[in-house]
């Protein structure tokens, strides 16, 4: 989701071929040098090197145990084999919902079930937001945890399962004061337990996920039009804390053009990090709205980092 920005990109022959016959196909990784003085590579905790790239449907989010990939699109959830070959695609993923919702954004798994931050998203604003609990094989709804309507939380873009807490954290997309905080319910009650102020919040927060005792959180905050690319932040919480400070992760400067960045998930099995992007489509407030010159359809890409 996003603001309007305009992307005048092209589109090679070859994509255009390989999304037309609905393969599932793996592009070359783009190059780039990195600078040594980059203030990314200074801040990191890790670093990243981009091996692959993998088109997928879906446009929202995607997460990993390391045996299989998930990936989520707006109104669709879809799972991968290792070699990123479609094994199941569930195009009615709202089927046993108590209330109306419409949207998924990012994701996450533990022991095979998907964790979903699900609402009713229209220009912007989101309603009826949930967490709701999906079968990792069949991607049919299991069970819903009541939303705190007290939290102050507007849209959900995001959501990680903290393996060491076991808790679950939502993100907000929506600015102002429900993008300034980290969203925390019990992992096996869907008990809400309170929020965290984040001091220096990234801008138009899509996704996050909990990776070796920090929360990673992405942001669309790059302008495409001035060939602007988005970010990943990093923060810390300790128990009982109000608050914690996000400081810039990396900046991704090698995708294969810049667009709108989405969700995120760490393969704890092979150290790797990966990253939903999309190009081509035009959004308004959050929504897809035609597309930009050279393309006839979005283009969502999964691209794998080793990480160090």
């Amino acid at each position: 989701m996003k603001r309007l920005i305009a992307r005048p990109l092209v589109i090679t022959t070859v994509i255009a071929v390989a999304i037309a016959s609905g393969c599932t196909s793996k592009t070359d990784a783009p190059k780039g040098a990195r600078p040594e003085n980059d203030a990314s590579v200074m801040m990191s905790a890790h670093s990243y090197e981009l091996k692959a790239s993998y088109e997928v449907n879906g446009r929202q989010g995607v997460c990993t145990e390391g045996g299989y990939y998930w990936v989520s699109g707006s109104k669709t959830l879809a799972k991968y084999d290792k070699d990123w070959n479609l094994i199941t695609l569930n195009e009615d993923p709202f089927k046993g919902y108590e209330i109306e919702v419409n949207h998924i954004g990012d994701i996450d798994v533990y022991n095979n079930e998907l964790y979903i931050g699900a609402e009713y998203f229209m220009d912007g604003v989101g309603t009826n937001i949930q967490i709701a609990v999906y079968d990792g094989d069949t991607l049919e709804l299991k069970r819903t945890f009541p939303f705190e309507e007290t939290s102050g939380q507007l849209e959900c873009s995001g959501i990680a399962v903290d393996t060491d807490s076991k808790t679950v954290w939502m993100c907000s997309w929506v600015g102002e004061e429900s993008g300034r905080y980290l969203y925390k319910y019990d992992l096996a009650t869907g008990k809400y337990l309170g929020k965290v102020h984040m001091q220096m919040p990234p801008q138009w927060i899509q996704g996050m996920a909990y990776y070796k005792g920090s929360f990673y959180l992405t942001a669309d905050d790059g302008t495409a039009d001035d060939n602007e690319p988005d970010h990943l932040y990093r923060t810390t919480v300790k128990d009982g804390d109000t608050y914690c400070i996000v400081t810039l992760e990396r900046t991704f400067d090698d995708v294969t053009k810049q667009g709108e960045i989405e969700g995120l998930s760490f393969d704890r099995v092979n150290d790797k990090l990966l990253l939903l992007y999309n190009r081509g489509a035009r959004i308004v407030l959050g929504m897809p709205q035609g597309f930009y010159e050279g393309y006839d359809h979005e283009i969502s890409e999964i691209f794998v980092y080793d990480i160090r």
